[in-house]
């Protein structure tokens, strides 16, 4: 029996760690994966045991984005079916966003794509100097509206507007610049500077953290109803079935450039 694509285990302290297992494909998500997050994350909430939820990436990345082959799946699925699955997507990033437990991501290797939208969502994120970052959606005839509003909360309008047009990629260190990272380490050393943070959290008071959580989200103005989020799934599915997407997933089959880029000038 193939392992489970998130792995859950928590310490005697109340750290739950939860690890993106399809390390085959650098992590990248499918829609078993999205619903693994929704079904564990609900659970983790609604346990009174679990004090810090941690998240990680099994293998050489953290997290690579959605899983192309299975995007062509689902665009040749019924605009219910892809509605759904926009849906779920919007709906695990909401969850971190609200989720009254303190979120840690650890980052390595590559985080791209949904993988930024994760991090975005998470209160705390402390990345490895080997990690790189790009929002690449546009690459493949796309967008990544169903985190946009967490990334922009993370990194700001003016840098989201640069990095989700261009599909650049940047580093741990022009991560933290930005926003999105909170603290760089060396590469192997995550653990090791994830512990300091995690025992200050353990020393706060629970339902004081949740409440703080709460406040810091509804002041803000970042919290997203759930017509706001069907608006953003249904945009978002829309955009799956567009002759452009399938040019821009065909370009990445093919390993070539999509028929809208002109060449160098």
């Amino acid at each position: 029996m193939p392992e489970p694509v998130v792995l859950t285990e928590m310490d005697a302290r109340g750290v739950a760690t939860v690890t993106l297992n399809r390390p085959e494909v650098n992590n990248a998500y499918n829609g078993e994966m999205i619903q693994a997050l929704l079904d564990g994350g609900a659970q983790l909430a609604a346990d009174d045991s679990v004090r810090i939820i941690v998240l990680r990436g099994n293998g050489r990345h953290f997290q690579a984005g959605a899983d192309l082959n299975w995007i062509k799946e689902v665009s040749a699925q019924s605009d219910e079916d892809n509605l759904a699955v926009s849906q779920r997507t919007t709906d695990a990033v909401r969850f971190l966003d609200i989720c009254p437990k303190p979120t840690i991501a650890l980052v390595h290797g590559g985080c791209f794509g949904g993988g930024t939208g994760i991090i975005a969502a998470c209160d705390i994120v402390i990345a490895s100097m080997d990690a790189i970052f790009s929002i690449a959606e546009v690459r493949w005839g796309l967008h990544a509206g169903p985190i946009l509003p967490q990334l922009s909360a993370a990194m700001g309008v003016r840098n989201l507007r640069r990095f989700a047009i261009t599909g650049e990629r940047f580093d741990a260190r022009q991560a933290r610049e930005l926003g999105l990272v909170h603290e760089v380490c060396e590469e192997g050393e995550l653990n090791e500077t994830a512990e300091p943070i995690i025992d200050a959290i353990l020393k706060n008071g629970p339902n004081g953290i949740a409440d703080t959580k709460r406040i810091i989200f509804e002041s803000a103005g970042l919290a997203i109803d759930d017509e706001r989020a069907t608006e953003l799934a249904r945009d978002h599915a829309h955009k799956r079935l567009t002759d452009e997407a399938a040019e821009g997933l065909a370009s990445f089959r093919e390993k070539r450039e999509a028929s809208w880029y002109p060449g160098e000038g």
